[in-house]
């Protein structure tokens, strides 16, 4: 009675069904750590068995279906006396590790590395992409990672990884030599020399990396804009070419823009020559009477366009008046507000000045009659 009591007191299968897509390790939970003697012990494909037994790895076993008895296990035959009169129990632990590979995981660094690019010279990077991750010493992996740990996901080991993964990617960059410019064309041999350069370093934790991108190198957003400069400038070519035609092309919109005096006065420049290079060219070099007509003259260049108005400042009562353009110091010149002794001062002066002490206000000025005579 006590030992069919015993036996139906602890499970006699153990397996386990992985229902999550980041789980790596998942400890077999049992009260007291009582395992079954002859328990039944299934393991699936992508899945490796740990048994661990007073705290040493006991042994690892692969997909099949095992039966958890002295006879096959030699390695607990040694760790455990049997020297009951029954079949006991033994107190264990079963780690399950799932050794399907773990995609989509994310690298990426996190500061721009520091390089010494042949083209640019001292340069910073920033740099990202996505590797795979899988388990393939199941053992080591538990002595050095997960520990006692009962439930160990990818996102306790990513972040090493990606240390790992940073610092054998800068040392790679470095060492190769490949300017910044074409490293979009070398992403796949660097991929491949990261890779190679992180297996040792991830195998002493019983990982491998079966797929490992680099799926973006970029400069920092200041050097960007510096480097589409310098190509709009390769693009451009002669400069002085490309300055006169923009020159050019402002003209022509200013000569089409209405209302502007600018426009009607180029535009009429432009019309009258072509005007007359269309009767030249209707008279077909000869006059009525055969006699060929004088060349004509060259077509007046159009005028320049008009100053700008300058905006004036008075000194009144200790205040700044205005801004007024020239028809409004016309009208303080007319109610006695403005003249020759008016402080004065416009955006490009040092300072305020007497009227009478600014040449562009001297036609203005002029029009004033000058002091009268003293009286008597």
């Amino acid at each position: 009675m006590v030992f069919s009591f015993l036996k139906g007191q602890f499970i006699d299968v153990i397996h386990w069904v992985d229902d999550t897509r980041d789980t790596m390790v998942w400890r077999f939970e049992r009260y007291d750590h009582a395992i079954m003697y002859g328990a039944k012990l299934t393991v699936r494909e992508g899945q490796a068995a740990v048994f661990v037994h007073e705290g040493q790895i006991a042994d690892v076993f692969g997909p099949g279906l095992y039966q958890l008895e002295t006879n096959n296990m030699p390695i607990m035959t040694a760790l455990q006396h049997w020297d009951h009169g029954f079949k006991s129990p033994f107190k264990s632990e079963i780690y399950f590790v799932n050794t399907t590979r773990f995609t989509g995981q994310k690298w990426g660094t996190r500061n721009p590395l520091m390089l010494r690019d042949p083209e640019f010279g001292p340069l910073r990077l920033r740099a990202f992409g996505a590797y795979s991750l899988r388990v393939i010493d199941p053992a080591k992996f538990m002595q050095e990672i997960v520990g006692t740990d009962g439930e160990f996901t990818t996102e306790e080991i990513t972040v090493h990884i990606r240390d790992v993964i940073v610092q054998e990617f800068t040392r790679a960059v470095a060492s190769s030599g490949i300017p910044a410019l074409d490293m979009a064309a070398n992403l796949g041999d660097l991929s491949k020399i990261v890779k190679e350069a992180m297996e040792p370093a991830v195998a002493q934790y019983g990982l491998e990396l079966p797929d490992f991108v680099i799926e973006n190198i970029s400069l920092p957003e200041a050097v960007e804009k510096v480097l589409d400069q310098r190509t709009s400038m390769g693009i451009v070519g002669d400069l002085s070419k490309y300055a006169q035609f923009s020159a050019a092309e402002a003209m022509s919109k200013a000569a089409t823009t209405p209302g502007s005096g600018m426009g009607e006065a180029m535009g009429a420049g432009m019309g009258a020559a072509m005007g007359m290079a269309m009767g030249s060219a209707m008279g077909g070099g000869a006059g009525p009477w055969g006699a060929r007509p004088a060349a004509p003259a060259a077509a007046a260049p159009p005028p320049p366009p008009p100053v700008p108005e300058t905006d004036w400042h008075i000194a009144e009562a200790g205040q700044s008046k205005g801004p007024f353009n020239t028809e409004g110091l016309k009208a303080l010149m007319a109610e006695g507000r403005f003249g020759r002794t008016t402080q004065v001062w416009s955006p490009g002066m040092e300072g305020w000045k007497p009227a009478g002490e600014v040449p562009a206000l001297s036609s203005l000025l002029s029009r004033l009659p000058p002091p009268p005579p003293p009286a008597g």
